[in-house]
């Protein structure tokens, strides 16, 4: 016997209801199809069931092939992560058939390109050199980093720019350039921006260090960002890989800039591919840019959040994208 006054309820009143009548999200027709035995890449992505991240990976590149096939701008935001295992050529196939407009870069993502243009490896042991303070005192990386932003500053050129330049100049000898982003993007024309806070890369320790060119050469490169993410309007995209902070945080700047101008921005579509789904880049790259403007009516803007390890990610979207996928989009379950 109980000792409480109050009592369960007695389900026996309930209401009820055919399931058959019932709205569901999900439906047998949005399932996986098992990948049948040496299944061509195209047929693959086809087997991928209608729901979720599936769905949206499907949305996302329906959109980046209309902003292509429109020469609306494809724009990839690239942190140090991407280059440093090793998908600098995934990104420089990508060029090369049309899917990048522009490339967007932090710090971090220019020393490890620049490390393996000019040695073919980088990314080195923190552990073993912090205690020391050898950590980030690589010699040459220090000194044509900065010499790259003193370039820049000199002949009132971007940052990126004045990066694909030198490297490409003969100036020194660049054992890698094939494998390097920043030599095939100004070989193809294709703008890279550098983003800096000054005091966070290793470049910024070494004698040859100037601020007053690192600023310069930054600045110039966000003014041309704005102008990269201005021919997102309409229909462009916006991919932020890798970058938790810095990238975002410029890309949010980027769209004010723009939007202050004149030029609504709309519709577009951004994504943040990494393996944790941050603050920052879901805030200013997948909701904040793409949230519906207040009174005006037209086209939606669509934001994606798709985790996962960029060195499986990456080569998946840029393979699914070289195959021409998806061919059409599919009724999808929202």
């Amino acid at each position: 016997m109980s000792i409480y006054s109050l009592h369960p309820i007695t389900l026996g009143a309930v209401h009820t209801y055919p399931l058959a009548s019932r709205k569901s999200k999900v439906s047998i027709r949005d399932f996986a199809k098992p990948p049948a035995a040496n299944a061509s890449l195209t047929k693959f992505f086809d087997s991928l069931p209608n729901i979720l991240a599936a769905e949206d990976l499907r949305r996302l590149l329906s959109a980046i092939h209309t902003a292509r096939k429109q020469r609306k701008a494809i724009l990839w935001g690239i942190g140090g992560h991407v280059i440093k295992v090793g998908l600098g050529p995934v990104l420089i196939d990508l060029m090369k058939r049309g899917f990048v407009s522009g490339i967007a870069m932090n710090g971090a993502a220019l020393i490890h390109d620049f490390e393996i243009a000019l040695a073919g490896n980088t990314s080195e042991d923190v552990e073993a050199g912090i205690g020391e303070g050898q950590f980030g005192m690589a010699e040459e990386t220090g000194q044509y980093i900065n010499e790259f932003a003193k370039l820049s500053h000199r002949v009132r050129i971007g940052y990126g720019e004045a990066a694909g330049q030198f490297l490409s100049s003969g100036i020194i000898e660049v054992k890698h350039a094939d494998s390097s982003v920043l030599v095939a993007a100004y070989m193809h024309r294709i703008p890279v921006t550098i983003h800096l806070a000054i005091g966070t890369d290793i470049p910024h320790m070494h004698p040859a260090t100037s601020g007053a060119a690192l600023g310069a050469a930054t600045h110039h490169d966000f003014r041309l960002f704005c102008a990269l993410v201005q021919q997102m309007h309409t229909g462009g995209v916006y991919l932020n890989w890798g970058s938790a902070v810095l990238l975002p945080e410029v890309f949010l700047k980027a769209v004010s800039v723009v939007r202050n101008l004149g030029v609504p921005l709309r519709p577009i579509t951004t994504a943040n591919f990494d393996f944790i789904q941050h603050y920052r880049p879901l805030q200013n790259v997948v909701k904040r840019p793409t949230a519906a403007a207040r009174g005006r009516s037209g086209p939606e803007s669509h934001g994606y959040a798709i985790t996962g390890h960029h060195e499986l990610l990456l080569p998946l979207v840029a393979a699914a994208l070289a195959a021409g996928w998806p061919k059409k989009l599919r009724a999808g379950t929202r």
